[in-house]
Order: C-alpha cells, then structure tokens, then sequence
C-alpha cells in the first residue's frame, strides 16, 4: 500500500521527532549556502519537495532570498499547494510543479542549479535508484554547487555507499550530520568539475511504494 505522504508530514509537527531534528540540520544547511553564495541569482532545485518546509524555513527572514529562484517539484498536488504557499511567503521566486519528480522531464529546463535537494528520497528508493541519482548529480548542478541530501541510518546503513558514490561522482564533502545508529543522516556535498556530464536518463528514480 501506498504510504500517506500527507499524514507522514504530520510529524513535523512534533519538535521531538526525528523528522523535525533532521529538519533543523536540513534547514542550516541551507542557509550556510544562502549565506555564502556569490552576488547575483541563486538557483535551487528540490525534487520530492513535500511542504518545501526547508526551503522556506531558511528563507524566510534571510537577506538573500529575493535571489532565491528555481523550482521545487512534488507529485502530491496537496503538498505542493502548500510548498506553494510557503515559498511564497518566504520572499523567493521558487516555483512549485506538481509532478513526478523522478522524470527529469518535468524539471530539466532548469538545471544546472547552484543547489540541489535530495531530503526524504534516498529512503524510499532501490539501492540502484539511489547510486544513479548521485551519479546524475554532475548533470544537475554546476561545479561547485551544493547537493544536500538525507537517507536513514537503519540497518543496512547504506549512508558510508552513498558518500562513496558521491566521491565517485566528482563531489567533494562538506558535512555530515547523524542522530547516530538508526536515526537519521544529513550530508552536505560541493559538486566538482566535469568534463562531459552524463546524460539523465527518462527515468531517474522511482520510489519503491509508489
């Protein structure tokens, strides 16, 4: 059965969740990158968006966020009609398409981006989808862009494959943060230079309930 992402959303809600801990690190880490971007736009891609809660979060208030442009994509059409709301209350110029975010088809006219989000995915794809998704990372951001990402650290820990497979696509670590053993993962990671980027393939991803 496919899993309610509207009540999942609900434990956001609860400050001591897991969710909202993993929320907080998600949201610094975009503001580190807000904070630090050079002057002019700054382009942001987040696939599976939800609410966009951390995109929001972290402009709102911010100095940079009128710079903020780009889109979010989530297939949930009462999700995004809330991420909709939020980013624009946060003063960016993020667009919100309700669509599969797994096709690159639907978001592809915007990259390459300055930062790509990758929260709440990795948890819900094959270890293959995964490995690919990182391994498109190249055609998605610029060199020396930003890809922040999250993924559960429940047994099999895949968190030490998917550094490794970001190391292998050319991208260099900024951060890791963990609840610790079976709680929660957010890394931080710098895009480097490529010379050809790989072709994105039709289907990127597909969540393994949906």
């Amino acid at each position: 059965m496919a899993r309610d992402w509207v009540e999942w959303h609900r434990s956001y809600t609860d400050p001591n969740s897991e969710l909202s801990q993993r929320l907080a690190v998600v949201t610094a880490a975009v503001e580190a990158v807000l904070s630090g971007a050079p002057h002019g736009p700054i382009s942001v891609l987040s696939l599976c968006a939800g609410e966009a809660r951390d995109l929001s979060l972290a402009a709102a208030g911010h100095p940079r966020a009128a710079d903020v442009r780009g889109c979010a994509v989530e297939l949930n059409a009462g999700l995004a009609s809330i991420a909709a709301d939020s980013l624009r209350a946060s003063g960016t110029a993020i667009t919100v398409r309700c669509a599969d975010a797994g096709r690159p088809i639907h978001w592809g006219d915007v990259v390459p981006v300055d930062l790509l989000l990758l929260a709440g995915i990795f948890g819900n794809l094959t270890d293959a989808h995964v490995r690919r998704t990182i391994e498109a990372v190249p055609a998605i951001v610029r060199p020396g862009g930003t890809v922040i990402w999250t993924r559960h650290r429940r047994e099999p820990d895949l968190t030490p494959s998917i550094r490794d497979w970001f190391d292998d696509a050319g991208c260099t670590p900024v951060g890791f943060t963990s609840g610790g053993a079976n709680s929660f993962a957010v890394g931080v990671e710098r895009v480097g230079a490529t010379t050809v980027p790989p072709a994105l393939p039709e289907q990127l991803f597909r969540f393994v309930d949906a």
